[in-house]
């Protein structure tokens, strides 16, 4: 081993103290249920018993199963009887039986003189030996039982545990790649917008620039979260219309139709900003004319209802790339929601195309949102249904 290899850790041990606890416990309770049972029989038939004997004699013979009780518990963990391993598990834990059989008689018969279960004497082999045949070769098969049921149930606990820990890590791991996807593509778009100044007005790329550095730290913030509230998100979607807004001037207008009550709401982060690049990008700045852009939030019935619209390109082609924005977000309402969630697109009539996205109402916990002026516009209610 190298010696600046980490010393490997040695496997958690199981703890077994609980096992001796509840075996303690369970052979107890029978005990006592022996012992009054004992007592109703004897008072049945007309016999009278001290209750000092009968508990004396019902609790110690119990007790003598504690320790046989971890001990086949103990053989089942390493035997199980499984697919591929049924002839030696059932072997060994045949074995087992007849030795906890031998065992309890020499329990009983060790015992005796003092705990006195027989009125006389016993003969080891005729009486102590063949009443423990009789018994506790069917009582070893019902521990043996029990172990491999509690064995068996804690392994399936353990696999769904284990299961939803890397359904939990897939999930992550598909928004962190959609996320590493999504951020260098939102880039590439911003500074190609930069580079399309900065030869013939120096001061507005330089504007642009001192924009887009604050933009991006502010989206790294957010991508870190797996929740913002609705306020983060649409704060961050006007600074880089900001941003647009200096490129493309009167070209780029701006309407914002918001319901305040729903800027609470906890929405993924960046949810937006990929719908409004691709309006901008494949609509708005392929205008010669002036075109609008509508973003639009609010409730309807259950859900959040959320809105992106533009006016299209006024006549232009269509040219291909708008995939990665619709994709991506595809993909994370389906890693976050499920089928709780639906993104749907439109064309409008004025030729662009709407996109629409329904999400279940208050998803997540709270979101945590800065202070500062909320956008109060109307949101068309009947629309969204």
């Amino acid at each position: 081993m190298h010696r600046d290899d980490p010393i490997p850790k040695p496997a958690p041990r199981r703890a077994w103290w609980p096992l001796w606890l509840s075996a303690f416990a369970g052979w107890t309770a029978y005990g006592l249920l022996y012992a009054f049972q004992t007592m109703s029989m004897a008072a049945d038939m007309g016999k009278t018993y001290a209750w000092s004997d009968v508990l004396r004699t019902s609790l110690v013979g119990m007790w003598g199963w504690v320790p046989l009780t971890v001990g086949l518990f103990w053989l089942v963990v390493r035997f199980p009887i499984r697919r591929g391993n049924v002839l030696r598990a059932c072997t060994v834990l045949m074995l087992a039986a007849l030795a906890a059989v031998v065992l309890r008689a020499v329990f009983i018969y060790a015992l005796d003189p003092w705990i006195q279960w027989y009125d006389a004497p016993p003969d080891f082999w005729a009486d102590v030996m063949t009443t423990s045949l009789h018994s506790n070769v069917l009582v070893s098969w019902v521990v043996i039982g029990l172990a491999h049921a509690l064995l068996f149930a804690g392994q399936a606990r353990e696999q769904e545990r284990r299961a939803a820990e890397l359904q939990a890590r897939l999930t992550q791991a598909r928004l962190d790649a959609i996320s590493a996807q999504l951020n260098p593509h939102f880039l590439f778009n911003a500074l190609n917008s930069i580079a399309e100044l900065v030869h013939h007005d120096a001061a507005r790329a330089d504007r642009m620039l001192v924009g887009l550095s604050a933009l991006l730290r502010r989206s790294l913030d957010s991508s870190r979260l797996q929740w913002v509230g609705l306020r983060e998100e649409l704060e961050l979607l006007a600074q880089y219309l900001d941003i647009e807004k200096v490129r493309l001037g009167e070209r780029l207008q701006v309407h914002w139709h918001v319901a305040e009550d729903c800027l609470d709401e906890a929405v993924p982060p960046l949810l937006l900003q990929p719908l409004v690049e691709n309006a901008v990008v494949h609509g708005i700045a392929r205008r010669l004319r002036p075109g609008n852009l509508r973003i639009a939030a609010g409730f309807v019935p259950g859900a959040l209802w959320l809105e992106v619209e533009d006016d299209g390109a006024d006549g232009q082609p269509d040219i291909e790339g708008h995939g990665i924005g619709l994709a991506n977000t595809r993909a994370r309402l389906q890693a976050l929601y499920g089928a709780d969630a639906a993104l749907m697109i439109a064309p409008t009539e004025a030729g662009g195309t709407r996109v629409s996205l329904r999400l279940p109402h208050a998803q997540g916990a709270s979101a945590s949102l800065r202070d500062g002026p909320a956008p109060a516009f109307r949101f068309d209610e009947a629309a969204a249904r």
